[in-house]
């Protein structure tokens, strides 16, 4: 009997609700290694995962059976729970609607997790806004500015 097999690599970016630069340094490692156990407790594998104090970028390895929508609306809900139950911030925290999801070959899979990796590095430079928008252009995904992230003036 013939079995299924698959290479998919997806890098996931979703935003803090309005924008606000609540995720702490002296937790994030914390979160986000909790984040990379929701992925694999879904039984897809978890490259990396980083971001900055506003955002988040997930790089995964996703099999085919597992929709990218309800593997992000876990991520979104549980690390949201996890952040509120810890009480890493004053009030509840929560998460922007919407994601990015954009996909890579095997061949990429060094530099998209370099890229996760020097997220703060990366945001010295350049702006969440100006990342997101140069994603959507070079991946060619027509897009609705009001549909976009709340952004903050950046």
């Amino acid at each position: 009997m013939a079995g299924t097999f698959s290479q998919i690599y997806i890098q996931i970016v979703f935003a803090v609700k309005g924008r606000e630069n609540l995720i702490g340094k002296h937790w994030k490692d914390e979160l986000f290694k909790y984040i990379s156990g929701i992925i694999t407790k879904k039984g897809q594998k978890s490259i990396i995962v980083n971001g900055a104090s506003d955002h988040v970028h997930i790089f995964v390895g996703l099999k085919p059976a597992m929709a990218i929508s309800d593997l992000v609306r876990d991520i979104k809900n549980n690390s949201s729970n996890f952040i509120n139950d810890k009480k890493f911030v004053k009030g509840k925290f929560s998460r922007q609607e919407g994601y990015g999801a954009f996909s890579y070959a095997h061949s990429q899979i060094e530099n998209v997790y370099l890229y996760i990796a020097n997220q703060e590095e990366h945001h010295k430079k350049k702006t969440f806004k100006h990342e997101y928008l140069d994603f959507l252009q070079k991946f060619e995904i027509e897009y609705n500015e009001k549909y976009l992230f709340e952004w903050i003036d950046e």
